[in-house]
C-alpha cells in the first residue's frame, strides 16, 4: 500500500509542477503578446485611403471625381461583402 500511495503522491505533485510550468509559460506569452501589440500598434502603417486620396489629388483628379470614385468602391464592397 505504500508504494501505491507514494506512487500518487508524486504523480499528484509532478502534474501540479507541469501545470504551474505551464500557466507561467502561458502568462508570459500572454504578458509578450500585450507589450509587442503595444509596439505595433505605434508603429501602424498609414491606412491606404488616406494615402490614396493624396496621391490622387496630386494626379489632377477633382474632389466629386474621387467622392464618386469611393463611392463605388465602397458599394462594390458592400455588395460583394468584402
Amino acid at each position: 500500500m505504500t508504494d501505491a500511495t507514494s506512487q500518487l503522491l508524486e504523480a499528484g505533485s509532478l502534474m501540479g509542477l507541469g501545470m504551474a510550468f505551464v500557466f507561467a509559460f502561458l502568462s508570459l506569452v500572454i504578458l509578450a503578446v500585450k507589450i509587442l501589440s503595444r509596439f505595433a500598434a505605434e508603429a501602424a502603417p498609414v491606412p491606404a485611403t488616406a494615402a490614396s486620396a493624396a496621391i490622387a489629388t496630386q494626379q489632377g483628379l477633382s474632389s466629386q471625381q474621387l467622392a464618386a470614385i469611393s463611392a463605388a468602391i465602397a458599394q462594390y464592397k458592400k455588395n460583394k461583402k468584402i
